[in-house]
């Protein structure tokens, strides 16, 4: 079941997908008849994420991205934030909207669910970008987890202490990410940050965002657990050169839990909000990805 409104904005068209009824926040831009590629946003962000990512490729591609359930316009919290249970919805989304030919590209959290997605339901989409994140249970899970440069992960899984202590400064608190996180003379803007935290200030939202750190345990169980499924299609594993990190010790952790066809590629300039801090650059990579891997399908 769909449900759609008329809200759109320019190039964009938003409706709400129903899917195990909850409802979902999808937004389009380009054509339906051409490739998709599909964004699925990270935290603390919202679909507005990739939206000038989105600006550049809809000339040659139908690009759709989410708020996930529980963020934004995706009003319906989930019982389970694990990222299995995620991508299944992700993947429904995609049924129900018909979608062919799929770029998934995922953020963050939303690079852990794009992973997740891979190893449950490899034969729904064509290749995929995962972006600047970990994966729990995939090396070099352990190293980063317990790096206390790292210490939001212990502190976001807390049950209930997060939400009263950063409620009401969710502005303030996002602030701190955005500014750390983000390479050497890059910043988010103050209109994205001020629309990343409305997207996080009902309690329900702020929860859900926190949530998707108190699942990291059972993200770690299910990942080791499809351990030895193999993924054959094409991945980019993707990361800003600022974020100053090992690429090939995540390369080696992807191939040795069944990603064999992956490759990387590192943004210049560019910190870990990569489709914010360098959009053209990203589209471009992503477009290239695309042309490379297409004799793949």
């Amino acid at each position: 079941m769909k449900e759609t409104d008329k809200n759109t904005e320019g190039l964009f068209i938003h409706q709400k997908v129903m899917v195990n009824k909850i409802p979902i926040h999808v937004v389009e831009a380009g054509s339906r008849s051409k490739p998709t590629i599909f964004f699925i946003h990270g935290w603390p962000t919202c679909w507005l994420e990739f939206k000038a990512v989105m600006m550049i490729l809809s000339e040659g591609y139908h690009t759709v991205a989410i708020d996930l359930p529980g963020i934004g316009e995706s009003n319906t919290p989930l019982q389970s934030y694990s990222k299995r249970n995620i991508a299944e919805y992700v993947h429904g989304i995609m049924d129900t909207m018909n979608l062919q030919d799929i770029t998934l590209a995922g953020c963050d959290i939303g690079g852990q669910i794009t992973y997740a997605f891979l190893k449950n339901f490899p034969n729904r989409i064509s290749r995929a970008v995962i972006m600047n994140v970990v994966i729990p249970g995939v090396e070099p899970w352990d190293k980063v987890k317990s790096n206390p440069y790292i210490w939001h992960f212990a502190f976001h899984s807390i049950p209930e202490l997060p939400e009263k202590l950063v409620a009401g400064n969710e502005l303030s608190y996002f602030s701190y990410f955005y500014d750390v996180l983000a390479g050497k003379g890059k910043t988010v803007s103050d209109i994205l940050r001020k629309l990343y935290a409305e997207a996080y200030t009902r309690p329900n939202a702020l929860k859900a965002g926190f949530d998707f750190y108190r699942s990291f345990p059972m993200d770690e169980k299910d990942n080791i657990a499809s351990k030895e499924n193999m993924v054959s299609m094409p991945i980019l594993y993707l990361r800003g050169e600022d974020e100053h990190i090992d690429i090939e010790a995540y390369i080696k952790g992807f191939k040795e839990n069944g990603l064999k066809n992956i490759s990387t590629k590192t943004i210049e300039n560019c910190g870990h909000f990569s489709a914010e801090e360098q959009p053209e650059k990203v589209a471009s990579v992503i477009r290239e990805f695309i042309n490379n891997t297409k004799n793949n399908i």
